[in-house]
């Protein structure tokens, strides 16, 4: 196969890539926290770079996953939902992500590095596409995907512990052998329905009501603390470990917004922060799709730095790989990321040069107020969000603007238009799929004021784009997403 080079580097990272699960931006101490206690994410940040403006590429677990991967816009797979064999076809989406899309893994993995996966998979439930065909030499502790060993259990709060000791033991033998390597550490135990430890929750017994009786933000922050330390105890592991922290890139992030508390299997814990944004999962806006994002690599990474400019995304992360580990992209592939190894290295941020683009298909949950149109387009320091009939246009100057409160939309009529055809031109090129009843609406049911406000569109108003059918979401479409 004929493949252009995407980098040359003296160096060849390893590459440990921790992806955890609905922890929002606000909720690490580094990011401004006032309760939560995450020193060793905070230690992270100290030994290498924060940055502020991170985007993943959907506000829930699957397409942003599929992203990360693959370093494409997930709707171009069909992947706007959760995905599990007892709904893909109700939301048209495939059964899984096709196997032969160049994946990290498998690109590392033909650039000379072993590869693993270690926990939550959630991009197909299919025995026709194992965890190991994405190009994984290892598979275990899997949750939501087919593998060898199925040993993570939902809301094990030992699961962190669990995957770290499965990373470490698999470092051990890549050392042992002198090979590169490339770790997926995918943890779910901050995802509902949160157990943690009575140690954990010891913690935090100044946050209990009364005294007695457990409160949400208790029960959350004992997760996401006892998450913290098990990546500390990682990062220590490697310290420990001679030279092995100046060889290994440790990127940390998440795969979208916090949790809805009017999410049944939330209510109990669902006060995770968007820090100061508007939107939480499932939403276009900045708290479902800006996430944190801190990367470790000694004597590489400028130890301290806090980038507040650089708009990177997870669908950067492939390009960005490839360029520091001199791995080749086949010719023809088109990836909607870029290399942003400038932005890690250099300590100088860096100019987006691509668009990032959003869609979502689904009603909205929860509060009005975090209820996004369907279709979002970054572009510089512009992001427009809309419905394909050109309602609830809102445009916003995120770094004057983050908490999307006040549109420009009218005094900005160019950018509107620009942005706009942008965005619409990009849904056209997506795969057609259902439609929920009320996708892109924020109405309030009943009340006069706001009633109708946002679409109840024909498939016509989509341009032929939508196939003519309507889904409904069931609470049972909600869990374990």
């Amino acid at each position: 196969m004929d493949s252009m080079k995407a980098g040359n580097q003296d160096v060849k990272p390893n590459i440990i890539f921790i992806f955890v699960d609905d922890l929002g931006w606000g909720d690490l101490a580094c990011y401004g926290n006032l309760f939560c206690r995450t020193p060793s994410l905070c230690r992270m940040a100290d030994d290498g770079a924060l940055f502020e403006q991170f985007y993943v590429g959907a506000p829930l677990c699957s397409p942003s996953r599929a992203a990360a991967l693959t370093g494409q816009f997930p709707a171009r797979h069909g992947i706007h939902y959760w995905m599990a064999p007892r709904h893909n076809a109700k939301y048209g989406m495939p059964e899984y992500l096709d196997p032969a899309v160049p994946t990290i893994p498998r690109l590392l993995r033909e650039a000379g590095y072993r590869t693993a996966h270690f926990g939550k998979w959630h991009i197909g439930d299919s025995a026709e596409a194992p965890v190991a065909s994405y190009g994984f030499d290892e598979v275990d502790c899997v949750w939501q995907g087919i593998g060898p060993n199925p040993g993570m259990k939902a809301n094990d709060p030992h699961g962190t512990e669990l995957l770290v000791d499965r990373t470490c033991a698999f470092v051990s033998e890549c050392l042992k052998d002198d090979v590169p390597f490339y770790v997926n550490l995918w943890p779910r135990d901050v995802h509902a329905a949160l157990n943690p430890t009575e140690a954990s929750l010891s913690r935090y017994k100044h946050l209990m009501s009364q005294g007695e009786f457990k409160t949400a933000m208790q029960i959350y922050y004992a997760a996401v603390t006892e998450m913290d330390a098990q990546i500390g105890r990682l990062l220590d592991w490697i310290d420990h470990k001679p030279g092995l922290a100046e060889n290994t890139l440790v990127v940390f992030s998440s795969d979208n917004g916090p949790e809805d508390i009017y999410i049944a299997h939330a209510g109990h814990h669902a006060v995770g922060l968007p820090g100061p944004f508007r939107g939480r999962k499932r939403s276009l806006y900045e708290g479902g799709i800006r996430l944190p994002f801190i990367v470790r690599w000694k004597n590489h990474v400028p130890a301290g730095r806090v980038d507040r400019s650089s708009v990177l995304s997870a669908v950067d992360l492939l390009p960005t790989f490839a360029a520091l580990a001199a791995m080749d992209i086949p010719d023809g592939h088109t990836l909607d990321g870029e290399d942003v190894s400038v932005a890690l290295l250099s300590g100088k941020g860096c100019e987006r040069k691509k668009p990032l683009y959003w869609e979502w298909r689904f009603d909205g949950v929860g509060q009005c107020l975090n209820r996004s149109p369907m279709l979002a387009v970054r572009d510089g320091h512009w992001k427009l969000l809309l419905n394909p009939d050109r309602s609830r246009v809102e445009l916003y100057d995120i770094p004057r603007q983050p908490m999307e409160l006040h549109s420009q939309a009218d005094k900005h009529p160019a950018v509107v238009e620009r942005l706009a055809d942008m965005a619409i031109q990009w849904q056209n090129t997506l795969p057609p799929g259902p439609l929920t009843d009320r996708p892109g609406s924020d109405a309030y049911p009943g009340y006069p004021e706001n009633a109708g406000r946002g679409p109840h569109m024909s498939p016509s108003d989509y341009r032929g784009i939508m196939r003519p059918v309507r889904v409904t979401l069931t609470e049972n479409d909600l869990l374990n997403d």
